[in-house]
């Protein structure tokens, strides 16, 4: 099992303004409390994500050469950058790693303008011809956005992170307007060939009675239709998880969710697809 988005985050190296606002997060989350938060999951290998930290380049400098460790749990480093930015490639350059396989540009906190810019798809066009992948990090209101992203940039492989980030709370799934519209907005992505979808970091979004299989059968059902196994891969989104019920209960609701599938469908989900993906060894 290969876990797509971990992240780590080490106060005393990087700099994480957003956390202060979670209390939760607050503090060392490194590669040590990882393995103990997944000991029991089945996870033997992993991405490390981004964490949006003020030293994106030496922050990815740092994962690449732990990545690159004999025996390490992570595998592949996606690391921060800004597209917007005109020294986008100069940047990409000075991290430049066998290990660094994908580029996440956090657009949720952003303007929505920000992924509308020329030079931002331009520079998200010039991924694909580099071999990384991006990573798409959206609420559920700016998934038309994502499509009209993706849609520019025909060459490069994105990854749909945390199923879109759908509004649990006020979906009222399966019939509700707002989940139908996550829904609509879900398909239209999986039918451009160049996105894959992510399931991860669901349960931090859903209310208690909501943060559990049934309560979010509907989005991966979703999911599985839209995308099929072959274009999906699993995350565990820790720390952030702890904000639902931590990383075994997540991995736990994952295994019932997916117990329908054959299991060659769940190994794509679950490590194959993954090793395509982030060009894991």
């Amino acid at each position: 099992m290969i876990d797509t988005h971990i992240h780590l985050l080490e106060p005393d190296r990087f700099t994480y303004e957003w956390t202060k606002g979670f209390p939760a997060l607050t503090g060392r989350f490194d590669l040590s409390d990882y393995q103990k938060a997944s000991a029991d999951t089945g996870i033997q290998a992993g991405v490390f994500m981004e964490v949006d930290c003020e030293e994106s380049a030496d922050e990815a400098r740092y994962f690449c050469s732990l990545a690159e460790q004999p025996g390490c749990l992570i595998q592949a480093v996606v690391a921060a950058a800004r597209p917007e930015s005109p020294d986008f490639e100069r940047n990409l350059e000075a991290m430049a790693h066998s290990r660094l396989t994908g580029i996440r540009r956090v657009l949720h906190t952003q303007p929505d303008e920000l992924s509308q810019s020329s030079l931002f798809r331009e520079n998200v066009s010039r991924l694909g011809a580099l071999g990384l992948s991006f990573d798409l990090c959206v609420l559920q209101r700016q998934l038309p956005l994502a499509l009209d992203l993706v849609r520019a940039c025909p060459q490069t492989t994105f990854i749909l992170d945390h199923c879109g980030v759908p509004e649990i709370s006020a979906n009222d799934a399966p019939a509700g307007a707002g989940f139908l519209a996550w829904k609509k907005s879900i398909r239209a992505l999986a039918a451009e060939p160049n996105v894959n979808g992510k399931i991860s970091g669901i349960t931090a979004y859903a209310p208690e009675p909501l943060r559990n299989a049934e309560g979010l059968r509907p989005y991966i059902d979703t999911m599985l239709e839209a995308f099929g196994p072959s274009r999906l891969v699993w995350g565990g989104d820790w720390p952030v998880v702890n904000l639902g019920n931590g990383l075994l209960a997540w991995s736990n609701i994952s295994h019932e969710l997916l117990s329908r599938l054959t299991a060659d469908e769940r190994t794509l989900i679950l490590s194959t697809n993954a090793k395509k993906i982030y060009r894991i060894l």
